[in-house]
């Protein structure tokens, strides 16, 4: 028999959800585990405002392993209700539902995390009390004088590649102590566990260089760059029909359903979404070839490839 720690990480029910973990010990003689031999296990719902005092108890189930090495395992999980019901809270669960009604479609899924890491709440890179150079020589910058954390960025990167996270690339982003990475799968609902899971890691590695991952969308007022999660999407046929007027219908549905997705986006959107620092108003949808500014970006590697290609949801 041996010891297997099994890290389960499931997010709780703020309105912008946090990543939650505990650690379990399992016993086991097998040499490698699958997800269906990691059982349930139950939480404090009371103190993640996803349940009760009187009724506190929420079940993990867990979804996805992911193998870290030496006997450790990452968990991700759903958060059930006691009935076996999925808790009002996990969006998994639809979204796990919409993926089997959409399968044939074969979306592909290639998310850009942005991020600050800080410490004592103050971006790395900035001065105690006071503002560093404005932007302009930090974005992909090199150097001490432009980049700062680039060992935590590229533990971050090996780690996840090790766990089967596939990571397609780092760089530092516009503001000096901002960086990003972009996580791809060609499956969806794995794409959303690997964004997640990668998240976690991030967090998990800068804790003992005493340091935090800041992704909300903008950690530093004024005129610095917020942090966005821009997404890039396709199906089968935009990848491979080379039919403009397919994209072009797809540009007028998220036209009509532009509110909508910015109420899914999460909270703060608006301090990010100026129409300045490469953004197009919060209240205004466009759309353009290669135009950062816009909602909607389409790549001009696209529109050069005869319209065989994605989109990207900024």
């Amino acid at each position: 028999m041996k010891n297997l720690q099994l890290e389960y990480v499931w997010l709780d029910g703020y309105s912008t959800a946090n990543i939650r973990s505990k650690i379990k010990i399992l016993k086991t003689d097998k040499e490698e585990i699958a997800i269906e031999d990691v059982p349930d296990w139950n939480f404090d719902g009371s103190s993640t405002r996803q349940a009760p005092g009187s009724m506190s108890e929420c079940i993990l189930k867990p979804v996805r392993l992911y193998s870290c090495g030496f006997d450790n395992y990452i968990i991700m999980c759903e958060v059930m209700n006691t009935d076996g019901t999925p808790h009002e809270t996990n969006t998994r669960a639809a979204l796990s539902s919409l993926y089997n009604e959409t399968k044939d479609e074969n979306f592909w899924f290639g998310f850009e995390q942005e991020y600050f890491i800080t410490k004592g709440f103050v971006p790395l890179g900035f001065p105690s009390g006071g503002y560093p150079k404005p932007q302009g020589l930090y974005y992909c910058g090199v150097g001490t004088n432009q980049v700062v954390g680039r060992n935590l960025v590229l533990d971050h990167l090996r780690t996840c590649l090790d766990m089967g996270i596939d990571l397609t690339g780092i760089n530092a982003e516009v503001a000096v102590g901002q960086w990003e990475y972009q996580c791809f799968s060609d499956n969806a609902l794995k794409a959303c566990d690997d964004l997640w899971v990668s998240r976690y890691i991030m967090y998990i590695l800068a804790e003992p260089r005493g340091w935090d991952i800041d992704i909300t969308p903008k950690p530093v007022k004024g005129d610095w760059n917020g942090s966005g999660c821009h997404t890039n999407f396709s199906n089968t046929t935009m990848r491979d029909a080379g039919d403009e007027e397919y994209y072009q219908q797809l540009i007028v549905r998220m036209r009509e359903r532009h509110e909508t997705h910015i109420s899914s986006y999460g909270e703060n959107n608006d301090e990010r979404l100026t129409g300045d620092h490469e953004t197009q108003h919060i209240g205004t949808f466009s759309y353009g070839v290669g135009d950062r500014g816009a909602s909607i970006r389409i790549p001009s590697q696209t529109e050069k490839n005869n319209w065989k290609g994605y989109l990207e949801d900024r």
